[in-house]
């Protein structure tokens, strides 16, 4: 006996959430689901909802924190997989990648002064930004 769940679904339309979660862009399915609703994620150059199916050859652009992606579909599967076999599922547009690399690269010369910074500031500091602001 067969979980329905384990097989590969041969290019069958799955939902939007549940694939983004199979391809391991999301943690959870709930969260793949947050993101499509907030906007996140277009299919095809337009927002859609959670439900909405994928098929192969689709085109999605995903938003994931401070970088974009742009991902052609390749593979549809409805339930998680090793990440060896998630990474077969799409393949990133040649433009996307350029993106990412150039994003990363100005991140590591140009480093954010706050990002260093944990916690609330000290007393002293915390004084100084109120002058600032004041003026």
């Amino acid at each position: 006996m067969t979980d329905d769940a384990d097989k590969d679904d041969g290019g069958a339309p799955v939902r939007l959430d549940k694939w983004l979660w199979a391809a391991r862009f999301f943690k959870t399915r709930s969260l793949a689901a947050r993101a499509v609703a907030l906007g996140q994620v277009q299919l095809n150059g337009a927002r859609t909802k959670p439900a909405r199916e994928v098929r192969i050859d689709d085109l999605l652009q995903i938003e994931l924190e401070s970088s974009r992606r742009t991902v052609r579909v390749r593979g549809v599967l409805a339930a998680r997989q090793p990440a060896s076999i998630a990474q077969t599922l799409y393949a990133e547009t040649e433009e996307s990648q350029q993106a990412r690399n150039k994003e990363q690269e100005r991140k590591r010369l140009y480093r954010e002064p706050a990002l260093g910074q944990k916690g609330r500031p000290e007393k002293r500091v915390r004084r100084q930004l109120v002058r600032l602001t004041e003026r």
